[in-house]
């Protein structure tokens, strides 16, 4: 009795293990990730430069992208427009509605929402699909060919993304602005001249240029974290769903600290 007693485990210790296991798993995958990217980017530098494979990256991220940015854009522009004009037209300053959709579409929202369809659609898939690869042994018959399967497979992706999000962010821009054009001026009445001008007038270059730093850091983030964890990726078709699982929320998460942290940065510019 007194022998399985002090085999027992101490309260202390089971308590402790447990809150420690999560964090260490956290910055374990924190490391991986960043030794894995660290890889990938040296890989850029290096021949042989496969061109084909960075051109089909960048069809598959960015034009197999373009109809859900758009939609999620046009809507995203007609609801500010909505909700805008509604609120200002208490204070009869509906004429300042164009300058406040443009300013939040291209400083905060497009590069954000855009970036969290990409993750969605582009990112998931990456990690799936290179996850399969890992599973099935594909990657290991790169390596057996002679093939770095770092190069062959995540530096494209990475340098797709990159190049991809900030013409999606634009294009999400756009296409709000046109959704919001739409709602305040045909359908509630805003004077179109008042609209176009206050646009010109309050959005400057920088509001455009944060969007864009923005989108290109939220395309490096999606790419690295979703081809990290396919890449990883073990335990067959179970462990190829939760990676892509961790890659997705993992991406959302980077994507919406790395925003307010670039905000803070480019507003003191």
């Amino acid at each position: 009795m007194s022998g399985s007693e002090d085999s027992e485990p101490l309260p202390g210790r089971s308590i402790g293990g447990a809150i420690l296991e999560p964090v260490l798993a956290i910055l374990e995958q924190f490391g991986a990730t960043l030794e894995l990217t660290g890889r990938t980017l040296a890989w850029l530098i290096r021949p042989p430069y496969r061109l084909t494979l960075l051109i089909q990256a960048m069809d598959f991220v960015g034009v197999g992208s373009i109809f859900i940015v758009a939609l999620t854009g046009v809507f995203s522009g007609m609801v500010l427009a909505l909700q805008t004009t509604h609120s200002l037209r208490q204070f009869g300053a509906e004429g300042i509605v164009g300058s406040l959709v443009a300013i939040s579409l291209t400083r905060e929202i497009s590069p954000v929402f855009a970036a969290l369809m990409v993750t969605a659609r582009a990112g998931s898939s990456m990690a799936a699909e290179l996850g399969n690869m890992r599973v099935t042994e594909q990657i290991d018959a790169l390596v057996t060919m002679g093939v770095s399967p770092v190069q062959y497979l995540l530096t494209p992706r990475l340098v797709a993304s990159v190049l991809m999000m900030p013409l999606l962010c634009v294009l999400y821009t756009s296409v709000g602005m046109l959704g919001a054009y739409e709602v305040a001026v045909a359908w509630l009445g805003v004077d179109p001249g008042i609209f176009v001008s206050n646009v010109e007038k309050y959005l400057v270059p920088m509001d455009f240029w944060m969007g864009e730093i923005k989108a290109a850091v939220f395309g490096f983030l999606v790419s690295a974290i979703a081809c990290g964890q396919g890449f990883r990726a073990s335990g067959g078709a179970k462990g190829v769903g939760e990676a892509t699982t961790r890659a997705v929320v993992q991406s959302a998460v980077a994507i919406l600290i790395a925003n307010y942290l670039l905000t803070s940065w480019l507003t003191d510019i």
